[in-house]
């Protein structure tokens, strides 16, 4: 699905993880709302959410959340 998204308008990027037993949290990153909608609308991501419900998760949790600020340090 990310080579999917990477090919939406307005896909900014994103970050995932997961542990030894499976479980994780991914976040993607979108230009605004207009372009959240139209990747729940696409009609392959729709079948792999769908896919997910009925083989891959016992259960997930989806937000929608807007970032007003954000700042990153790295020790040279």
């Amino acid at each position: 699905m990310v080579e999917l998204a990477q090919q939406q308008t307005g896909f900014l990027g994103m970050e995932s993880v997961r542990d030894d037993a499976g479980k994780g949290i991914s976040v993607s990153y979108w230009k605004n709302i207009d372009a959240i909608e139209n990747w729940k609308n696409n009609l392959e991501h729709q079948e792999a959410r769908q896919c997910g419900k009925q083989k891959w998760y016992e259960d997930y949790q989806l937000q929608v959340a807007k970032v007003e600020h954000g700042y990153r340090w790295v020790r040279n």
